[in-house]
């Protein structure tokens, strides 16, 4: 790699929480409420064998159901005691803002080029029950269209890239969709380094299983009222945000029986979304070393 002088978040503890906890909350629209957090880490993957183990004998899928039920955002524990006001303690230990160590951060950046990576759902946008509507307010674009001026940008969603450019509406910014298997950087002529134009799709090859798997799960999960595939070019998310709780057994069957016929694909569950993704060693934290090194080619120092 490209011997570089950035400042970036650590990938491992997610890339959403340090930008989002640095932007006002004015930002987001008042009328959605702000959900719990997730737990740390946004995604979680159950191997192939360990999903086996999970559903052979009966009971194991309740088993995966309780799973769903304590990463998704809008639920707390019932296995908790702790007080909204411990609870709200335990997640600023965890996820510490960075405007409280804000002159550390001026102060090590000092004579180094800083790089800012945003997810977009749950930090430029608010979660919403319908993905399709998961809009940024104008706000928070000129916010991103600010930083933008002085910084390198990039969006780095599980989304289709092409959903999040949709959304975000800025032409200057890095984009990687798909859990950061489909990456494009600015044209040449809205980009003001030495080049333009990155472009990176480490999972190609599994363009039409992606698209075969989608049209299967449309057809399999019809009868589950509230439930709803989305096509995110390089992976597919299945949204049970809006099923009922006594219906996520029978979703996680549908999904597992697909998954079973394509061996090079793997399932991994996220905050109200179960994906289906292909089993290549690439996510987001490669994404960010990816687009970290090809901008330390032409970033003018």
């Amino acid at each position: 790699m490209t011997n570089q002088n950035v400042v970036v978040p650590d990938a491992k503890k997610g890339i959403d929480i340090t930008i989002a906890m640095a932007l006002p909350k004015s930002l987001f629209s008042p009328v959605v409420p702000k959900p719990l957090p997730a737990a740390p880490g946004g995604y979680f993957t159950i191997t192939r064998k360990r999903f086996s183990k999970k559903t052979e004998t009966g009971g194991k899928i309740s088993s995966w159901v309780d799973s769903m039920r304590d990463s998704s955002p809008t639920r707390v524990k019932s296995t908790t005691s702790l007080s909204e006001t411990e609870e709200k303690n335990s997640w600023i230990v965890n996820h510490p803002s960075a405007l409280n160590m804000f002159e550390q951060i001026v102060k090590g950046s000092k004579g180094k080029q800083i790089v800012m990576f945003l997810d977009y759902d749950g930090t430029l946008s608010p979660i919403v029950e319908d993905p399709d509507r998961a809009f940024m307010t104008n706000e928070m674009r000129e916010a991103v269209r600010d930083v933008a001026t002085y910084f390198p940008t990039a969006i780095v969603s599980g989304r289709c890239r092409n959903k999040v450019y949709s959304f975000v509406r800025l032409a200057g910014l890095y984009y990687a969709g798909s859990h950061g298997m489909d990456i494009k950087g600015p044209s040449k002529n809205n980009c003001k380094y030495k080049k333009g134009g990155v472009l990176f799709q480490p999972a190609s090859e599994f363009l039409p299983m992606i698209d075969e798997v989608y049209n299967v799960l449309l057809e399999r999960t019809k009868s589950i009222p509230g439930a709803k595939v989305e096509n995110n070019k390089f992976c597919v998310s299945v949204h049970f945000r809006c099923v009922e709780e006594k219906m996520w057994a029978i979703l996680v069957e549908q999904v597992r029986s697909v998954l079973n016929d394509y061996p090079k694909l793997r399932l991994t569950q996220g905050r109200k979304v179960l994906e289906i993704r292909p089993t290549i060693k690439w996510d987001k934290g490669k994404a960010l070393e990816f687009l970290l090194e090809s901008l330390g080619e032409y970033i003018i120092f």
